[in-house]
């Protein structure tokens, strides 16, 4: 159908692909543990929305044109970095400045669903080696010949982020469990959010120098 081919291969591929951590997984179980199970699905959502950016954006052939041009790769790449680096940066000050922190794995400041939503689309659409990975995985399971690329191109990210979406909530959901059952003490708390805002860090260096 529309030249897809290896299709159970291609699910399967996905989904390890979605299980590999990343800014994505981590922003999930950031707002899971401080926010609860929605908070999750919402910042998961976010997630799907930014995915879905990038697959009609591949299929366009904008990614195309991201990865033919050096400056416009770089440029996008730095966006994200900074944002990475700036959603770190919130968590360390957190971490350091707050004193009366309840007994959980994570607190945070709550934040509107809709502000999370914004959270996780920023996280994946400022990743232009989202854009690239599509450009690069999704067409070996096209056949050359297919009448419909873009169409078969579409499908396929769907069904890529279908999978990517289960993950995500489930992660999301057994986050927030784990949250309600570890009771830990506040300056614990505070060192996870320190921790967490490390990585957030560090990935966003890793984006701006690779």
């Amino acid at each position: 159908m529309l030249g897809i081919h290896d299709l159970a291969l291609f699910v399967v591929s996905g989904l390890l692909l979605n299980m590999m951590p990343g800014p994505d997984s981590l922003l999930i179980m950031l707002r899971s543990g401080s926010q609860g199970w929605r908070a999750g699905s919402v910042a998961a959502l976010g997630i799907g929305t930014g995915t879905m950016v990038h697959v009609l954006a591949a299929a366009l052939g904008l990614s195309a044109l991201l990865s033919a041009s050096a400056e416009l790769f770089v440029v996008i790449k730095l966006i994200g970095a900074v944002y990475l680096v700036y959603l770190g940066i919130s968590l360390l000050r957190q971490g350091a400045t707050s004193p009366g922190m309840s007994e959980s794995a994570l607190s945070l400041p709550a934040l509107s669903y809709g502000r999370i939503f914004r959270q996780g689309l920023l996280t994946n659409v400022l990743n232009p080696k989202v854009a690239l990975f599509f450009l690069a995985f999704v067409p070996q399971f096209i056949a050359p010949d297919a009448p419909q690329k873009a169409l078969a191109f579409i499908v396929l990210g769907c069904i890529f982020n279908l999978n990517g979406m289960i993950w995500c909530h489930l992660l999301a959901f057994s986050t927030a469990y784990a949250s309600r059952k570890a009771r830990l003490p506040a300056w614990l708390g505070r060192w996870l959010n320190r921790l967490m805002g490390g990585l957030f860090v560090g990935l966003g260096i890793k984006l701006a120098v690779e």
